[in-house]
């Protein structure tokens, strides 16, 4: 019996072995992380040129992490992307983020934010002063359909102006296209497109130099208040594997957000080298320093509301009682809402 007795022992002592193993081995030191165009991903252009999440990963125990940054033009190609596991960290907006927490029944939730910046909705149409002024044939770009931030806030601004029954009145006016081709369509006089709810930097610029150009609504007039409008998020598969790189990811967003704060013309000169914008940086600093431009930051801010709307009109199934329910626990200790 001696001799099966040490077996034993020593298969047990093999099994704990071999598990803080496996645990390293699913431990990714390569990562990919998407984001949309816009300096709303200001503190994602920062974190890479600064090599942030690398730095705070080796920190936490994770080194030579190497990550991979990629823009793609919507939210939904993102989202897509993390799904299939082609990516494994997405920045993008609320919506995306709340309709697949919802869909994955808490198998997608968020990391971090990044920004609260206003959304604005603007138009070239003279005879458009409200969103009573819109007619069937008066095309609003919105990056992706019915599910982005900007679909979204059309339809709490609908419900607001005509009424509880008719939430998805402006839904039939929306077209589907990036802020970059939105903008481009924008400046083309002859141009099917006539309104964009835009994104900075976008927005400046169509104000700016589009001839008309002015404002009908902005996302705080509708929300009563800032609206995350960008946030890192990923699989709970994955942050189950990956601890440390959340942790990574949370770290170097703080350190982002107040390098941005505290030296603004830096990280303007890295916006402008990362997205290869032409944009003067006198204009962008100029930009930075219209209302809620600087609104940066790293706690969700109007999630909650946004999730009850979505709730109301039957895109969530779930209705989550609080916001931590599609945030990652690390993320609970902020001032979120």
């Amino acid at each position: 019996m001696r001799p099966l007795t040490s077996l034993v022992a020593i298969a047990a002592c093999a099994t704990f072995l071999i598990a803080p193993l496996a645990a390293i081995a699913q431990q990714k030191n390569e990562i990919t992380i998407t984001r949309q165009p816009g300096i709303l991903y200001l503190p994602s252009h920062v974190m890479e040129k600064q090599r942030l999440i690398e730095k705070e990963a080796a920190k936490l125990g994770v080194p030579d992490l190497k990550v991979n940054w990629a823009s793609l033009s919507g939210g939904g190609a993102q989202t897509d992307a993390l799904l299939s596991g082609n990516v494994d960290v997405v920045n993008t907006g609320v919506g995306n983020l709340l309709l697949l927490w919802d869909r994955t029944k808490g198998g997608v939730k968020g990391i971090v934010a990044n920004s609260a910046l206003p959304l604005t909705l603007i138009t070239r149409n003279p005879n458009i002063k409200t969103l009573r002024d819109y007619g069937p044939n008066d095309r609003i770009a919105v990056p992706t359909l019915k599910v982005s931030t900007q679909a979204i806030l059309l339809q709490m601004a609908a419900e607001k102006t005509f009424g509880a029954d008719q939430m998805t009145k402006m839904d039939p006016n929306t077209v589907q296209l990036g802020h970059p081709d939105a903008a481009v369509m924008m400046a083309n006089p002859k141009g099917e497109i006539t309104s964009h709810f835009a994104a900075p930097p976008y927005s400046y610029f169509e104000l700016k130099n589009v001839p008309g150009a002015h404002v009908v609504l902005t996302s705080p007039e509708i929300i009563g208040g800032p609206l995350t409008q960008s946030q890192f998020f990923t699989t709970t598969k994955f942050a189950d594997a990956n601890p440390k790189l959340i942790a990574a990811i949370k770290a170097a967003t703080f350190e982002a957000i107040a390098y941005i704060r505290k030296d603004t013309p830096d990280a303007v000169d890295i916006y402008r080298e990362i997205t290869h914008d032409r944009m003067a940086k006198e204009e962008i600093l100029d930009m930075l320093k219209q209302p809620g431009m600087m609104e940066w930051g790293a706690a969700p801010q109007g999630t909650m509301k946004f999730a009850a709307h979505l709730h109301k009109v039957g895109t969530l199934k779930t209705m989550p009682q609080k916001w931590t329910d599609y945030y990652l626990p690390i993320t609970a200790d902020l001032p979120g809402s």
